[in-house]
């Protein structure tokens, strides 16, 4: 049975040329040529559930649950896609949508597009579908389905949570039916007008009562006080008694192997209160790199102070607090983990934490924070913490452990890289304040840095770092890759890695292959890939290696995969002449004395 939950919505018509050049991923387009009409509407006679899925409902059920697509029927699947023509529908288009209307509840989008205009040749049927209402999900044959590659598959557990959880209530602005005035702790209410009182500009919010400022906050209302309150400002000992899960648990461990802890502090003060005591504790266990090259000398703290605060601060605001477990943190000399309970707020994966919008799970509470200037806004706190980590030449914050019940960070205290640390200070010192690096373009700097593929770097980055002089471009077409500026490997204190990563030509290549070669005698392809990797290409690497066969420093043996390669005997011969014709030349340039060269007694220190 298929929901029928029935949806609306407003679309944009393709044209031909632009569904040509479409990724059916990106754009959220599916492909099907169906020339004689032959896509199934519905399972039919089918048996297998992967056979009866792919079909026009099955197809336009998951594009709905994928926030809407367009089911593409006359053209190729192929990139680019040919338009192949179609007799899917003809003559009944109005009919296919009030069937699909009918059955699941979507009033999908169908028009007719044609190759050839005015001879109404090249046929292609669009079924534009539209986005799902937010926490709904659709079914075909009670199953809800999602597109994985060419498959339509169940759709995960992970993902259909996410979805079923985004017109959850939110918890904090629900009311606390046990809470009053007086179970609101009095020195985190004095925290909280100070600061939003700083945040807002204006002194006069020190003044107003209590009960005005939580009014104005929407932290109590006319029914009560709310879950906000109770976590932000509420005593320990009623937190404890209504909200143990609103707790935050401190572990220390002097080794990562070790199971049990040395020792175990749980915190369960009002918000406003808990933050200071619980950095105050981390800090005490904090330790710090010093950083010295010429005029930079600076501190780097094993866990950043900034770092810390909103890991917790994102902890505290997105969790779920319907889950019975505490917020922990394990802390060891140089590794920190943060465990919360609850998976990423709706739309948040691994992948676009940087760059998604989100909706915090705890809106109220979300804006409060916001308000008194502990946050600025929802996402940012992630900013921060990938901005000053990677800033500091340290490891990626790690959020690979987090699933669709917790969020697991990992910050790492070791400095991998000190040169990039000091590249980026003696950057940022030379830029206005309004000019700073975004953390966009330090994580794009720590990229190229680790080598990743062009292809996976932001065009748009890319670009401003160029304009900054912040990195080099390398290579051509498809040998396109970026390198750090110089000064990046002046700190590394090794300029030449610079010159071997500049613009490669054949006596460089070679300078590399034929001391490998020497010692290996011989090697395949793939070795010469791994030998140059970071520098070239494997097409580059290709290109050299058949260089160097053509001009006789190489010859090659084998076929295929099989080929193997060595240094040629006519270069042997020609490197042996090459030596002793330098030998004789430095002997004749010492008769005529044109060239003065210390004796044995001189290069021993003889006079």
């Amino acid at each position: 049975m298929l929901n029928k939950k029935k949806i609306f919505a407003v679309y944009i018509m393709w044209s031909i040329e632009q569904l040509k050049y479409c990724k059916e991923s990106e754009d959220k387009v599916e492909f099907k040529k169906g020339e004689h009409g032959n896509v199934a509407y519905d399972g039919g006679s089918r048996l297998k559930p992967s056979e009866r899925r792919r079909c026009i409902l099955g197809y336009v059920t998951a594009l709905c649950n994928e926030k809407g697509g367009s089911l593409v029927i006359g053209m190729e699947d192929k990139y680019p896609h040919k338009v192949v023509g179609t007799r899917q529908n003809e003559n009944s288009t109005g009919e296919l949508e009030a069937n699909i209307y009918r059955d699941t509840g979507i009033r999908p989008k169908i028009y007719e597009l044609y190759e050839d205009e005015a001879e109404k040749k090249g046929r292609v049927l669009v079924i534009d579908v539209p986005p799902r209402p937010a926490g709904t999900v659709f079914k075909f044959e009670d199953v809800p389905l999602m597109r994985v590659g060419e498959e339509l598959k169940p759709m995960s557990d992970e993902v259909y949570l996410n979805i079923i959880q985004e017109n959850e209530p939110d918890f904090s602005q629900q009311i606390c039916r046990d809470a009053t005035l007086d179970d609101l702790d009095s020195d985190a209410l004095s925290v909280l007008k100070e600061k939003y009182a700083r945040k807002q500009n204006n002194p006069i919010f020190l003044t107003l009562s209590n009960r005005q400022i939580l009014s104005d906050l929407q932290l109590i209302t006319d029914e009560g006080v709310t879950n906000a309150a109770v976590i932000l400002l509420g005593k320990e000992d009623f937190i404890k008694r209504v909200y143990p899960q609103a707790s935050v648990m401190l572990e220390y461990r002097h080794s990562e192997s070790q199971i049990t802890f040395d020792n175990r502090i749980s915190y369960s003060q009002p918000f406003f209160i808990m933050i200071d005591r619980l950095w105050h504790d981390i800090d005490l266990r904090n330790g710090k790199f010093q950083i010295k090259e010429g005029p930079y000398i600076f501190d780097v703290p094993y866990f950043n102070e900034e770092v810390i605060r909103e890991s917790i601060n994102n902890a505290i605001t997105h969790r779920d607090y319907t889950r019975h477990s505490e917020t922990v943190i394990k802390q060891y000399p140089q590794k920190l983990i943060v465990t919360n309970a609850g998976g990423f707020p709706h739309g948040v994966t691994i992948d676009n934490l940087l760059t998604v919008p989100s909706t915090p799970r705890n809106r109220l509470l979300a804006d409060v924070l916001s308000k008194t200037g502990i946050v600025e806004r929802s996402g940012q706190g992630v900013d921060k913490i990938f901005y000053r980590t990677l800033s500091e030449g340290k490891e990626a914050p790690d959020y690979s452990g987090s699933d669709a019940f917790n969020v697991e960070l990992i910050l790492s205290a070791i400095i991998q890289d000190k040169a990039f640390a000091l590249f980026i200070e003696s950057v940022q010192q030379n830029l206005a304040e309004d000019n700073k690096l975004s953390v966009f373009e330090i994580v794009v700097l720590d990229k190229i840095r680790r080598n990743e593929k062009t292809t996976a770097l932001d065009k748009a980055v890319i670009k401003q770092l160029m304009d900054r002089n912040l990195i080099e471009k390398r290579g051509k077409t498809n040998g396109i890759h970026y390198i750090l500026c110089r000064s990046y490997y002046e700190f590394t204190g090794n300029t030449a890695e610079y010159s071997k990563k500049s613009d490669w030509n054949t006596s460089q290549v070679t300078s590399i292959i034929i001391p490998f070669l020497t010692k290996y005698n011989k090697a395949k392809m793939g070795d010469f890939v791994k030998l140059l990797d970071g520098h070239l290409t494997r097409r580059q690497v290709r290109v050299y290696i058949q260089h160097m066969v053509d001009q006789n420093i190489l010859t090659a043996s084998g076929k295929g995969y099989g080929t193997y390669y060595e240094i040629s005997n006519n270069y042997k011969r020609n490197s042996v002449l090459i030596d002793k014709a330098f030998i004789l030349g430095i002997e004749e340039l010492k008769k005529r004395g044109e060239l003065k060269w210390p004796n044995n007694d001189q290069e021993k220190g003889g006079k």
